[in-house]
């Protein structure tokens, strides 16, 4: 069983520690994944960032779509890792095929991925509540959602907590979902594959 409050502290650490060295301090499972979710969530959100800004130079630009890409592929991996773990270390695969149990659609790595992204939006919004030469009022309705992001924290670990007891327990189960991305796989997005064979694709 994962304590998710463990999880919380974990991810709250992190983002507060890699603003000033990104480095990672897990080395058994789960918690290498978890952490290793939150780590591409903490480099997609300062990534992001830097893709917003107007007067950038275009070539910034491009790097930042393509580490996003990149960062958001690692993460999608990150969190099928949680999950397969999950499902090696806590399912009870006899009793698994023997009983028609509900499906869960949301897996256990998706909703820590949702913690962590609750936790960045926690960290950089109580920056903002605490933010000098602002108004008085930015950093009072920047102080309300602080207090709303720590409801709606609260609120998924004890459904996560709630999930993770009843695969325990043999009522629920759930898929690992691959990602499936074509936008990586020069395979499937057309253009990289009619690139490669010296074609465009000019359709709208």
């Amino acid at each position: 069983m994962i304590d998710v409050k463990k999880i919380i502290a974990l991810q709250e650490q992190n983002v507060i520690e890699w603003h000033n060295s990104l480095l990672g301090s897990c080395l058994e499972s789960p918690w290498i994944f978890i952490e290793e979710n939150n780590k591409w969530n903490f480099k997609l959100w300062h990534e992001e960032d830097i893709a917003r800004v107007k007067d950038i130079e275009a070539e910034r630009i491009v790097i930042a779509k393509r580490n996003i890409d990149s960062f958001n592929q690692r993460r999608n991996d990150a969190m099928e890792k949680i999950d397969e773990w999950v499902l090696n270390s806590m399912v009870d695969f006899e009793n698994l095929l023997s009983k028609e149990l509900p499906l869960h659609s949301e897996t256990p790595g998706m909703m820590i991925d949702r913690l962590s992204i609750m936790g960045l939006k926690k960290y950089h919004m109580n920056e903002e509540a605490n933010r000098l030469g602002t108004s008085e009022k930015h950093r009072e309705l920047c102080a309300d959602k602080v207090m709303l992001l720590n409801e709606q924290i609260n609120d998924l670990a004890f459904c996560l907590h709630g999930v993770l007891e009843k695969i325990k327990n043999g009522q629920l189960k759930f898929k690992v979902y691959r990602q499936l991305k074509m936008y990586n796989d020069p395979t499937l997005n057309p253009q990289l594959y009619l690139r490669a064979n010296g074609k465009e694709d000019n359709q709208d």
